[in-house]
């Protein structure tokens, strides 16, 4: 399978300078949604709730068809991301509002990190 990249962008203005990119890794259903790419780069430095919320931004409904039943790492590290029960919740992290409430949305993302995108597969 051939590796496709692309580079998710932010509209939200910030003071920090970018130093480096982040890898954003995406499997199965995650890579087909968004148009068969498995790797992105994001620009850092950002929080995840940061990236997820440029991802909605970029690939429309994202968030409620992949994203919310995904599993996610960090480093390889396997990280809890919360998604509010209600879809107003989801709305506000289109608007970069990302919520310290709920779980992993601050998490850091540095420049060479690496962060996984797992949604469930299932066999039969």
């Amino acid at each position: 399978m051939a590796t496709s990249t692309n580079t998710v962008t932010s509209t939200a203005s910030t003071t920090t300078t970018t130093t480096g990119n982040a890898t954003i890794l995406l499997f199965a259903s995650a890579a087909s949604y968004c148009n068969d790419i498995d790797t992105l780069k994001a620009p850092t430095p950002t929080t995840l709730g940061d990236i997820l919320t440029m991802l909605e931004r970029q690939y429309p409904g994202i968030t409620e068809k992949v994203l919310r039943s995904s599993a996610f790492t960090v480093n390889l590290e396997y990280v809890d991301v919360e998604f509010g029960d209600e879809k107003n919740e989801v709305d506000d992290k289109k608007n970069m509002t990302a919520s310290p409430h709920l779980e992993g949305w601050d998490i850091p993302i540095n420049p060479g990190d690496e962060v996984g995108v797992i949604p469930p597969v299932s066999s039969g």
